[in-house]
């Protein structure tokens, strides 16, 4: 008999959920400015954002949680994902340019007279949806091989992940690359002929990144409920146990490695169209150590807990930045020590004691139209 993947309660609030977030646009497009119902352009974008970081905070989990292996690296995936749709960007502005030339603006500046061999065919949009996936899977696949093979784990796997994304990032700073340098992409204009600023569009952006987040939860939880999940379970729990009984667990982590990065390039192409720039320094390690902080924040090893760690910490960063704008790291390290500590499981966790701490429900009084129970005699009692 085969797992089911939520319970009918679960199943009911993960669509109440998807129901009120997918209302936002709604309400955005069909009551103006002013109105009580209407939700801002600016909040709308603001969530959309936040669903990209969520995805990417699932994607973690899923070799985190689930997997054992610590990631500090996931930021240059996000980041390759978010490059390869902004080529197709860069390229849709046409002539619309400070330049008004057909090459990019910065490519102008910079006195390129052609494009690079590897920009051919980004006119193309399915061609460099092509590219999302498979540039972080290839780039994953690759590196995990060797790393897993090599039979690295633990911190050094993390510190090894870590400076590739620090190397990826310095590359992409310089200017010869032919990714605009510090600057990155921005400016876009049109996506599928389509103006990237109309409500319309932001509309519609705004419900494949909420579709695209529903169906990566749906597939994570599907695959941890499956055989293949309890294996990647042993693999974080006891690896020299599980090739003791026959498993080599290097095809499983290279699966789930492969499959969390390419989530984590969806997300970057995602949310490039709905802020309007991608550079370099999405690359930085500060932003793969964020998305550690959303999966701890939220619950480890839960799936919804890192969607909900996403939103928690990206919502307060928001607030802070606005606040107190100088204060911001240091709470964000003050709220990482404080779930280290006291808060392991997360918020997911702290709401599970909470709710098994909780005293039982009292027995409802009997009824007054209820018989009262006959008296036993004493030797029959005996």
């Amino acid at each position: 008999m085969s797992t089911p993947l939520y319970s009918s309660r679960a199943w009911t609030l993960i669509c109440a959920a998807v129901a009120v977030a997918a209302l936002l646009p709604v309400l955005n497009l069909a009551f103006p400015a002013g109105h009580a119902l209407h939700v801002s352009s600016y909040a709308m974008g603001l969530i959309g954002k936040f669903m990209c970081y969520a995805l990417a905070a699932l994607a973690l989990d899923l070799v985190w949680g689930y997997t054992g292996i610590l990631s500090l690296g996931h930021g240059v995936f996000f980041a390759l994902g978010a490059y390869a749709h902004g080529m197709y960007l860069m390229r849709a502005i046409g002539r619309d340019g400070v330049y008004q030339s057909t090459l990019p603006d910065f490519m102008v500046f910079l006195d390129w007279k052609t494009y690079p061999w590897y920009w051919s065919m980004t006119d193309n949009f399915w061609y460099c949806m092509a590219l999302v996936v498979l540039v972080p899977g290839v780039l994953a696949f690759v590196f995990g091989y060797f790393a897993f093979r090599s039979r690295i784990k633990g911190v050094y796997f993390s510190i090894i992940t870590q400076a590739m994304t620090y190397a990826f990032m310095l590359l992409f700073f310089r200017n010869d690359t032919g990714f605009g340098g510090n600057n990155g992409f921005t400016d876009f204009k049109r996506i599928l002929g389509f103006s990237v600023t109309a409500p319309g569009t932001k509309a519609v952006l705004y419900l494949v990144t909420l579709g695209f987040l529903a169906g990566a939860l749906v597939l994570c939880r599907w695959i941890v409920t499956s055989k293949l999940g309890r294996v990647l379970q042993a693999v974080r729990d006891s690896e020299s146990r599980l090739m003791f009984i026959g498993y080599n667990p290097l095809w499983f982590k290279l699966f789930v490695w492969t499959l969390s990065a390419v989530l984590c390039g969806i997300a970057g192409a995602l949310y490039v169209p709905q802020v309007g720039i991608i550079n370099p320094s999405e690359m930085s390690p500060a932003n793969s150590i964020e998305m550690v902080i959303w999966a701890a924040v939220g619950g480890r090893g839960t799936l919804v807990g890192p969607i909900i760690g996403a939103f928690t910490v990206n919502g307060l960063k928001s607030w802070f930045t606005a606040a107190f704008p100088d204060l911001w790291l240091f709470a964000l390290g003050l709220l990482f020590i404080l779930v280290t500590l006291f808060m392991q499981k997360g918020i997911l966790g702290l709401m599970e004691k909470l709710k098994r701490g909780a005293p039982p429900p009292e027995p409802e009084p009997a009824s007054e139209a209820a018989p009262a129970p006959a008296a036993v005699p004493a030797k029959e009692a005996a």
